[in-house]
C-alpha cells in the first residue's frame, strides 16, 4: 500500500510499504479521510517533545485524526466489525495499570498513540491497523469528513465542558485555529456568549463568518468580565494573560501547548479562587462528539479548507496552502486520491 513516511525533520516520501495484517485483537481499516494536525507539524519540524523524550523516532507514519471502514479482523475479533464505518481513539493504554483500570487509558504511562508515540503507525496511508477496543462506530449521518473531525472535536468538547459555561456566561477562547473554533462551537451550543482572540485578521474574519461577531486581536480585546478562558494556542505568554482575563471564581482551561515552558503565577490562581484544568486527550469525549455531530448540535464542516492526496502532505506540512483551499484552518487527506 501507499503511505506517507516522515524520515527526518523536513524529509519525507510517499512509499510503497507492506499492508498491515490484523494481529489478534486488532482490525485493519481502509482509511477514508485523515486530518493534518499541529502535532504532525511538530514532528515535521522536529520540535515535538516526544522525539526528545524517546517516545517517538524517525522514520514514522503520522496521522491520528481519521475515519474509515473495517476491512479485516484479527483473531478473537467478532467478524461483525467487517464493513463498519469507524473512527478510533488515538490513545492506546496498556490495559492493566491502575490508570487504565480506572478508565484513564489516555494518561497511561506505557500508552501508545496512533501516529504519534510508541512506534504505532498512523493513518496517513491507505490502510491502518488498530486494536478493536479503540474503535467508535460512526452512524450514517457522520460521513468521513465529520468522522475525521471527531478526534479534534473530542478534545474541544472536553475543553468546552471544562469551562462549566452555559446560558448567561461569557467565554473567551484564545486561538481561532481548529481546536479553538471547535471549542467555540461547543460552548455556543451550550448557550454561552463566546468571544475569540486571534493574531491575524484573516483568522478572525473566518471566525466571524461562522457566526462569532466577537472576534478580537489582543490589542482590541474589550474590557469585559470573562467567566471562563480557554487557551488553545501555542503562545508562551497567553497562559498568564488568560489568568489576568478570567473573572474571580472563574475557570481556566489549557489545551494548547507552547514550544517552550510558559509560566503562570499560582498566587493569582489562589487569590482569584480560579479553577485551572488541563486537557490532553479526546478519549473521554469521543462518543459525545459523534452524537453532537450526528444530531447536528454543531457543524464543523466549514473548518475543512481542502482535501488533498498523500503526495501533497509534505507541501502542506511545509506551510504551503493547497490550490483552491478555502479559508478554514483544517486540511484533510484522502489516501484514495491520486
Amino acid at each position: 500500500m501507499r503511505a506517507f513516511v516522515l524520515t527526518a525533520p523536513g524529509e519525507f516520501a510517499v512509499r510503497s510499504v507492506p499492508a498491515p495484517v490484523a494481529a489478534p485483537g486488532e482490525v485493519v481499516v481502509d482509511v477514508e479521510r485523515v486530518g493534518v494536525c499541529g502535532t504532525d507539524l511538530e514532528f515535521f519540524t522536529g520540535a515535538m517533545t516526544y522525539l526528545h523524550q524517546g517516545h517517538a523516532a524517525y522514520p514514522m507514519r503520522l496521522g491520528h485524526e481519521w475515519a474509515g471502514r473495517v476491512r479485516t479482523v484479527g483473531a478473537g475479533v467478532d467478524p461483525v466489525w467487517i464493513g463498519r464505518r469507524v473512527m478510533g481513539d488515538t490513545m492506546l493504554g496498556c490495559g492493566t495499570c491502575r490508570r487504565c483500570r480506572r478508565g484513564g487509558q489516555h494518561v497511561c504511562e506505557q500508552r501508545e498513540e496512533v501516529g504519534i508515540r510508541g512506534g504505532r503507525a498512523g493513518a496517513l496511508a491507505e490502510r491502518l491497523a488498530v486494536p478493536v477496543g479503540s474503535l467508535h462506530v460512526l452512524p450514517d449521518s457522520v460521513d468521513p469528513v465529520l468522522g475525521a473531525l471527531v478526534e479534534p472535536g473530542g478534545n474541544a468538547l472536553r475543553a468546552a465542558r471544562a469551562t462549566g459555561a452555559g446560558a448567561g456566561d461569557r467565554v473567551l477562547v484564545l486561538g481561532p485555529g481548529t481546536i479553538g473554533l471547535l471549542v467555540a462551537l461547543f460552548a455556543r451550543a451550550a448557550g454561552a456568549e463566546v468571544h475569540l482572540m486571534g493574531a491575524t485578521e484573516a483568522s478572525l474574519a473566518f471566525a466571524r463568518s461562522l457566526g462569532f461577531p466577537h472576534a478580537w486581536r489582543e490589542d482590541t480585546l474589550p474590557d469585559l468580565p470573562f467567566d471562563a478562558v480557554v487557551d488553545a494556542t501555542n503562545a508562551v505568554h497567553l497562559p498568564a494573560l488568560a489568568q489576568e482575563l478570567v473573572e474571580p471564581g472563574g475557570r481556566l482551561v489549557y489545551i494548547g501547548l507552547a514550544g517552550e515552558p510558559s509560566r503562570i503565577d499560582t498566587r493569582t490562581l489562589v487569590l482569584k479562587d480560579v479553577t485551572a484544568i488541563g486537557v490532553l486527550s479526546a478519549s473521554p469525549g469521543l462518543d459525545a462528539t459523534i452524537k453532537a455531530y450526528a444530531d447536528k448540535v454543531v457543524d464543523p464542516r466549514p473548518l475543512v479548507a481542502a482535501t488533498v492526496a498523500l503526495d501533497a502532505i509534505g507541501a502542506v506540512l511545509a506551510g504551503e496552502r493547497p490550490p483552491g483551499a478555502g479559508p478554514g484552518p483544517k486540511i484533510h487527506v484522502d489516501p484514495g486520491l491520486v
